[in-house]
C-alpha cells in the first residue's frame, strides 16, 4: 500500500477517449516507431499527431503506415502517405523518423466506425503543409462495405 496526500477537487479530471471530430488540424508528430506487425511479416511506422492548435489543442491523433507489407497495395499507400507527410513539413529525405519531429502541418481527420471488437476511432484520411497546399488524401476504405465492416483499399476482391 502507497501513502498518498491527494485532493482530486484541485485537478481536473482527463478529458474523453471519443474521437475528435471529422475536420482539419494543425499537428506535430511528437512520437515515432517501426513496429511489427501481428503477423510478424511487415513493419509499420506508428506516429503520434499533438494538435497544436485550436479547441482541441493538446489531444492526439494515431496513424500507422504500413511500410513493409507483403500487399504491394498497403504498402504504396503508406508510402504515398509518408512522401505527402515528408512534402508537408519540408524534409523530402529523412534518415530518421524523428526529423519529421516538431513540424507542424494539417491533417484530415475522419472517424472509423465502432466494430464489435473497438471503440469508434479517428483515422487520417489526408495530409496538407500548414499553408494549406493539399497534398495527398489517403486511400483508407472502400465505400461499398457495409458501415464498421469496411474493406482495406487491398481486400476489395476478397
Amino acid at each position: 500500500m502507497t501513502k498518498l496526500d491527494f485532493n482530486a477537487e484541485e485537478y481536473e479530471p482527463l478529458g474523453t477517449f471519443d474521437p475528435l471530430p471529422v475536420g482539419e488540424y494543425l499537428v506535430v508528430i511528437s512520437a515515432s516507431e517501426m513496429k511489427e506487425t501481428k503477423t510478424g511479416r511487415g513493419k509499420y511506422l506508428q506516429l503520434v499527431y499533438d494538435v497544436v492548435d485550436g479547441e482541441f489543442q493538446g489531444r492526439r491523433v494515431f496513424d500507422r503506415l504500413n511500410l513493409v507489407n507483403e500487399n504491394e497495395t498497403a504498402q504504396k499507400i503508406a508510402q504515398q502517405a509518408l512522401s505527402a507527410i515528408c512534402r508537408a513539413v519540408g524534409v523530402m529525405h529523412p534518415k530518421d523518423s524523428e526529423e519529421l519531429h516538431d513540424k507542424p502541418f494539417v491533417v484530415k481527420v475522419g472517424i472509423r466506425a465502432a466494430t464489435e471488437q473497438y471503440q469508434a476511432s479517428n483515422i487520417v484520411k489526408g495530409y496538407e503543409s500548414k499553408d494549406g497546399k493539399p497534398l495527398t488524401e489517403k486511400k483508407t476504405e472502400t465505400k461499398d462495405a457495409a458501415p464498421g465492416k469496411a474493406k482495406k483499399p487491398w481486400e476489395k476482391n476478397k
